[in-house]
């Protein structure tokens, strides 16, 4: 039987253990606790809050302070001994320096990528991925002998800028996470299940000139890469023992499945010239053209390159827009293809690009400045919808979630201003865009993004009728055309996207860099980034105990009767759904059904109805509270009067289920009843506020699922949420004053008129809020406020662009 390396103790023989078991029985066997080095918890957490939140300077301060020294007596009495004790801790895959002298001296900052791999893998925190049910993964699977586990190796790189608004300090971080690990985790840079592996040199390359320096910075690229990836050529060809979350030993092949890059970086990783595609063979002339693309071939590639350094001079060089890189790092990385690689990006293709950059700049150019501007001032308002009081055409610094919340108006501010072929241009852009943010696709999803490409391609030349557009030999608008096959490959967008890597430059390079003297940096931030990493272990382990003595305890304590996690929501959450005015909502719920929630104290308790009528434009208030009792409490035999006091609610909360298309967690929908507020005259007194009466969708009856086509609903403007006087004891619960037009037939048809048809409804029957564009025609009526526009407007465009929930129940009623 093996023994343990501490105490020479015998252990069992099945399976393996994970960095955390093997950690755990070296404190038993030592006789440590869980907090050794350290004294205990409380000087743990000291140790947690210094390392996060002070830099060397300030730590050694603050441990020489009396007060520190005297009453907290730390066991580290500087920051020279803190850090000692730091050092203690175990870390991950420890950092190498390798320079060399070419025509200048660079440096390359890297730690073991098969290493960094067992780190992941075998960490206990971490779920598997479904990155398995996409067709890489089957493939690869096939080229493995019986049995083998496969570690889909995700790569990103991205230069980027240390200093904000001044310097030329860069940095060139590059990342590393693989697909068993759920997307869901990747994402969240918190709890860094995607690691810094190395940091490429960022130099200028000075002593080049300027026409050999960029296919200098190619070769220094593709060279220092290699280094850093030389130990996965063996791992993948082989496979290595690793130990994973089940504390079983498999042979782990880690392959190179996929790396994030802007186009640029594409083009640079792909060895080929930037205005080549980096996937494909079309030429730069044919990139506006809907073309059955021959993919690039890594071997074919690696022939053509081989040829030219032996000086054969190849046409295919030429004619496949290659750059003289003799030695690419991906050529001897086993089963990689590195051009099927690279993931569709949805922030540089298709926000910033193909959108915002070409879409949005042609139908300026179309409309006008000022008439667009007044398009977007007049938009009504949603809940969490970014109001663009000034417009857009004298905005210059755009974010990515700006350029979205654009695309949430902008195909109904555009009907009526431009020709309706444009108009369905715009519309085929944004369908392809939503339809690419679906976290999960189907056969329908994957067929809508072909559609959608097919439609614009079709009436794309309006635009140069128009002469607004020159041509459409646009990278991004070819690049998007790849889509559906990255798609059919390797999962949804939302596990391969560029923002993630924007979001690791904070902690892995920009606070790195902050924390350093600002000289011969690199070193110093690798050194940070370790202790930050040992920390981050040592806490990842104390949470890994926690649960398992937490499930030990529930184990033996199991209730039969107990079916329902609640532990996506917060205890605020929790305690609001359990004091909640008595709607559909029960504690016993599932979170797989719709919940409507209401504070536990009214916002405005025992109002009147001429409040209602004047506040809230309530003017058919008691006739529709007559004839709603009238029909669902036929018994009741008291007459509502202009003397009853209601309770009123700024707002319900409808906590709906996940959609596996759109989201993994509970959505809670907002719809607001708030009258305006006056601006209050004097100094110190806040600013007024406008109406705010929400549109929603209405159900012929209470639901408690998710809503799936726009079959059964009608539009309705929700007025006041309220319930009824003591004094009627109906038990009807909470209820909503609404005005709506007529019923819904289409997706999105022009609504009648906001008339006064009014109605009181079970607050259970709104399923959720809507979004309706006033019918601007050719140019907006300048009477025309955000504040009054469903006010002032006859005709409306249901807006199906609102969200992504919206969008797939639009898809579906087609």
């Amino acid at each position: 039987m093996p023994h343990c390396r501490f105490c020479a103790k015998e252990l069992p023989t099945l399976g393996g253990q994970t960095s955390f078991e093997r950690f755990q029985q070296y404190k038993e066997c030592m006789g440590k606790d869980k907090w050794a080095p350290f004294n205990d918890g409380e000087e743990w957490g000291l140790t947690e809050w210094l390392v996060k939140n002070l830099g060397q300077t300030r730590t050694d301060e603050f441990l020489k302070l009396p007060i520190t020294q005297n009453q907290t007596k730390p066991s580290f009495h500087n920051n020279r001994s803190f850090l000692q004790k730091v050092d203690k801790l175990p870390h991950t895959a420890a950092w190498n320096e390798k320079g060399q002298t070419l025509h200048e001296e660079v440096e390359v900052q890297m730690r073991d990528p098969v290493k960094c791999v067992k780190d992941l893998i075998g960490n206990p925190l971490f779920l598997i991925d479904d990155m398995w049910t996409a067709d890489w993964w089957c493939d690869k699977q096939k080229l493995l002998p019986k049995g083998a586990t496969i570690a889909p190796i995700i790569l990103a790189s991205d230069k980027t800028c240390l200093l904000q608004f001044r310097g030329d300090k860069s940095a060139w971080p590059v990342y590393l996470t693989i697909g068993n690990i759920a997307k869901e985790k990747r994402r969240q840079t918190s709890v860094r299940a995607t690691i810094l592996i190395g940091y490429l040199p960022a130099g200028k390359l000075d002593c080049f000139t300027s026409d050999a320096r960029s296919l200098a910075g190619y070769r220094l690229f593709h060279h220092c890469m290699s280094l850093l990836l030389e130990p996965l050529v063996a791992a993948g060809q082989n496979g290595v023992e690793m130990v994973c979350t089940d504390s079983l030993i498999h042979q782990v092949f880690p392959i190179l499945a996929a790396y994030v890059a802007d186009f640029l970086e594409q083009c640079l990783v792909a060895c080929c010239k930037e205005n080549w595609c980096p996937k494909c063979l079309v030429t730069a002339d044919e990139q506006g053209d809907p073309l059955t693309l021959l993919m690039r071939d890594p071997e074919v590639t690696k022939d053509i390159l081989e040829k030219w350094k032996n000086g054969q001079h190849p046409i295919q060089f030429d004619n496949n827009g290659l750059r003289a890189v003799f030695n690419p790092f991906w050529a001897n990385l086993p089963h990689a293809n590195i051009f099927l690689a690279f993931t569709p990006d949805l922030l540089h293709q298709v926000h910033k690009g193909v959108f915002k950059d070409h879409l949005v700049k042609w139908c300026l150019e179309i409309v006008g400045e000022d008439e667009m501007d007044s398009r977007f001032k007049v938009m009504p308002d949603y809940p969490g919808l970014r109001y663009f009081k000034k417009g857009i055409s004298t905005m210059r610094q755009w974010t990515g979630t700006e350029h979205k919340e654009m695309q949430r108006v902008f195909v109904g501010l555009l009907a009526g201003a431009v020709p309706s072929q444009v108009l369905v241009v715009a519309r085929a852009i944004l369908d392809f865009s939503y339809y690419a943010q679906l976290r999960m696709h189907t056969v329908d999803s994957l067929d809508g993004l072909e559609s959608a490409l097919a439609v614009f391609h079709t009436n794309k030349d309006i635009l140069q009728e128009l002469e607004v557009c020159d041509h459409f030999n646009i990278p991004k608008l070819h690049q998007i055309s790849h889509f559906v096959k990255s798609i059919t490959l390797f999962g949804s967008t939302d596990g391969f996207n560029t923002e993630l890597p924007e979001c690791l430059h904070i902690n892995f390079a920009k606070d790195a860099y902050h924390a350093s003297n600002k000289r011969n940096y690199e070193e110093q931030m690798v050194l940070w980034l370790q202790w930050q990493e040992a920390v981050f272990l040592r806490s990842s382990y104390l949470d890994w105990l926690s649960e398992r003595s937490q499930s030990a305890t529930a184990s033996s304590h199991t209730d039969p009767n107990h079916r329902y996690d609640l532990d996506s929501y917060s205890d605020a959450e929790i305690e609001e759904l359990r004091s909640a005015a008595p709607t559909n909502a029960s504690p016993s719920l599932p979170i797989d059904a719709v919940v409507h929630v209401l504070t536990k104290t009214p916002a405005h308790p025992r109002q009147s109805v001429d409040y209602l009528i004047t506040a809230h434009g309530a003017t058919m208030f008691l006739p529709a509270l007559k004839s709603f009792l009238h029909e669902h409490v036929p018994r009741n035999n008291i007459i509502p009067s202009p003397h009853d006091r209601f309770d009123v609610y700024r707002q319900v909360v409808i906590v709906t289920p996940p959609d596996p298309c759109t989201s993994d967690s509970p959505k809670r929908l907002h719809i607001r009843a708030t009258p305006e507020v006056q601006v209050q005259p004097g100094p110190g007194r806040k600013p007024g506020t406008p109406a705010r009466f929400d549109m929603a969708l209405i159900s012929d009856g209470v639901r408690t699922s998710n809503l799936q086509t726009f079959e059964g609903v009608r539009v309705a403007q929700v007025r006041v949420i309220f319930t009824l006087p003591r004094q009627f004891q109906v038990g009807s619960g909470p209820l909503a004053y609404v005005e709506w037009p007529t019923p819904l037939r289409e997706p999105d048809p022009p609504a009648s008129s906001l008339q006064r048809n009014a109605a009181v409804i079970h607050l259970d029957t709104i399923v959720r809020p809507c979004h309706l564009i006033p019918k601007l025609g050719p140019s907006v009526d300048p009477v025309w406020t955000s504040a009054n526009g469903y006010e002032m407007a006859h005709d409306f465009y249901l807006n199906t662009f609102i969200d992504l929930e919206t969008f797939c129940i639009s898809a579906r009623s087609v």
